[in-house]
């Protein structure tokens, strides 16, 4: 998918989003800043695959909800817990089993 393709409001999409990504567990601290995560939207229509680069494992399955014209927001975010995601941007303080994947990244 070109840049302007939004997440929102694609059947298909896939795009990849580049700047600071981390990782952490009980016993794995990873970050860089010059990561990258590969979206794609899988076949349910409402879920999503997050592919980190550097050796962060990966999100699969994350189901989400439009918000606003162009947004999308993971399903039970709150101000702990959020993935967001539109054309430009990528936003991640995801915790699920004492893992905890973030993502500050554009397009």
């Amino acid at each position: 998918c070109n840049d302007d393709d939004d997440p929102a409001n694609n059947d298909f999409f896939s795009g990849t989003y580049k700047g600071s990504i981390s990782y952490k567990d009980a016993n794995n601290s990873l970050s860089t800043q010059n990561g990258s995560v590969f979206v794609t939207k899988i076949a349910s229509g409402t879920k999503y695959n997050f592919a980190f680069s550097n050796k962060i494992p990966d999100l699969n399955g994350v189901e989400f909800e439009k918000k606003g014209d162009n947004m999308l927001v993971s399903i039970g975010s709150n101000e702990n817990s959020y993935i967001r995601i539109d054309s430009k941007k990528l936003t991640i303080l995801y915790t699920k089993d004492g893992k905890t994947w973030t993502a500050n990244t554009t397009r």
